[in-house]
């Protein structure tokens, strides 16, 4: 061998270490865990972040978890309590555990200091976290199968790093029941806190709040009706009215929860955004849309959408008018919208004009299936509600009886099993309308009027499904001018149950 090939070797070897550690420190996990036994109120400090698996040594994992079942339980756990749930006697270096326990609360000092340890700890978890997602990213990239495109490798990364900034986790796996219980308890005073009470997001029109108690955080809630019935327009009544009550509270960390209402992301896949925001001004200001796209509005009216123009500019709507976009698309915006300016719930206008993974082998029914799958999952992931607007069948029009059926979804059956709550708008005026007796000498002409005053302005907004409710039917207000759904004013025609 050279002499200084030799020389550069040998070199490297004494300056390069054979590996490297994942960040660590261990001395803050052992203050932190004799300043638990010495007083358990120095737990409290850092149980709301800080959990056994952020701990780097499988021993200190261990004495934490079982720390923190002894206190919670409302017992004091100490050195002597403790061991019992260990293998007291096994060896750590040159003593045993009960030993090793001992010693961690003799060189306790203070709980003064023990946030900043648990936070220290904390920090050092995410770091090897990042640097397992980096190592795979790495792997992926040299290794990736013909099948899987970069762009899939970067949206999967994007997801663990996006599941990792929002929960420091990403490996998901089992959770305690009583992490479970917690949750529910905690949904029960949140729901008592919010205007209505309800356990969901208020959608603004209380006769479809009284049914379903708002919009459930992780829900797939698939609206779904013929062209004509107003699917779009009961979906962007909702978003506004959850965007337009929008109350922000500040938590303890500096981030901000929606006390009431919320950020609203709305994907227009069918309109433009232009198109939906004067839909969505007809609505609030009673200036019907035609006059609206025809300029034919008076002074009054123009000052109206000018003062209303300015209200929309305050209100968390946030719109994406990408036709075509795909289902990892979509979810790739979505985290990034939560990221960036918060997110309480979404709407998709609407699912069969997204496409899917773009497999060639995927007939439409399997692209389908995989979309509301994919919206299931990202609703969970989130923890927001999806309203996805649906087409209906046209075996709907060939019945005499035009209320539509969940049979009526179109394109897959994973519509209706995937979705936690569904809902048909059906509005009877529409179908009434075309009845019109051409001669208005026609004896029939008197009934055809008669049924016309009935369902004028109404309109039937069905719970086909609701995984935490009942179904039944409740009855709307139509607007047609407005595009509007409200509550109908006479309280005898709000709801009626199905047996």
């Amino acid at each position: 061998m050279n002499d200084a090939v030799r020389k550069l070797a040998s070199a490297d070897q004494s300056s390069e270490p054979l590996y490297r550690e994942a960040p660590n420190n261990i001395e803050a996990e052992q203050a932190l865990l004799g300043a638990i036994l010495v007083n358990n109120d120095a737990y409290y400090r850092v149980s709301d972040f800080l959990k056994p698996e952020h701990l780097y040594e499988p021993l200190h994992r261990k004495i934490y978890e079982v720390a923190a079942d002894i206190i919670r339980m409302g017992k004091t756990a100490h050195p002597v309590t403790i061991k019992t749930f260990l293998p007291a006697d096994e060896k750590v270096g040159e003593i045993t555990v009960a030993q090793y326990l001992a010693r961690l609360a003799a060189d306790a000092v203070s709980i003064i200091n023990a946030e900043d340890y648990g936070r220290a700890i904390y920090d050092l978890a995410l770091r090897r976290s990042l640097i397992q997602i980096g190592e795979d990213v790495v792997n992926i990239a040299y290794d990736a199968p013909l099948d899987m495109p970069p762009q899939s490798q970067i949206e999967d990364t994007e997801r663990r790093l996006f599941a990792l900034a929002e929960t420091g986790r990403y490996d998901g796996g089992f959770q305690s029941f009583n992490d479970a219980v917690a949750l529910a308890v905690d949904m029960a005073g949140a729901a008592f806190e919010r205007d209505g009470h309800l356990s969901g997001i208020s959608t603004g029109i209380n006769s479809l709040d009284s049914k379903m108690g708002g919009l459930q955080r992780s829900d797939l809630i698939v609206l779904a009706g013929r062209p004509g019935m107003g699917k779009t327009s009961l979906a962007t009544n909702i978003a506004w009215n959850i965007a337009a009550s929008y109350e922000p509270e500040v938590q303890p960390d500096g981030s901000f929860k929606a006390k009431n209402g919320g950020v609203v992301g709305f994907y227009s896949l069918e309109m433009s955004g232009e198109q939906l925001a004067t839909r969505i001004m007809s609505e609030q200001t009673e200036v019907s849309s035609s006059k609206i796209r025809r300029g034919d509005i008076s002074e009054q009216e123009f000052e109206k959408l000018v003062g209303f123009s300015q209200t929309m500019q305050k209100v968390p709507l946030y719109i994406d008018q990408t036709g075509g976009i795909s289902i990892a698309q979509l979810s790739a915006r979505a985290r990034r919208l939560k990221r960036q300016r918060g997110l309480d719930c979404l709407v998709v206008d609407y699912v069969q004009l997204m496409t899917g993974s773009g497999k060639s082998n995927e007939n439409r029914v399997q692209e389908i299936t995989a979309i509301t799958t994919g919206l299931k999952a990202l609703g969970k992931e989130l923890n927001v509600p999806i309203i996805a607007l649906s087409q209906l069948s046209r075996q709907v029009e060939s019945r005499e009886d035009k209320r539509p059926q969940l049979s009526d979804l179109r394109e897959s059956g994973s519509i209706e099993q995937d979705a936690d709550v569904v809902l048909f708008v059906f509005r009877e005026e529409y179908y009434v309308q075309g009845l019109e007796p051409r001669d208005i000498g026609d004896p029939k002409y008197a009934e055809w009027e008669a049924n016309m005053d009935r369902v004028r302005g109404t309109a039937d907004v069905i719970i086909a499904k609701q995984r935490h409710g009942p179904t039944g039917t409740v009855k709307l207000a139509f607007q047609a001018q407005f595009t509007r759904f409200a509550d109908l004013a006479d309280p005898s025609f709000t709801e009626y149950q199905e047996p």
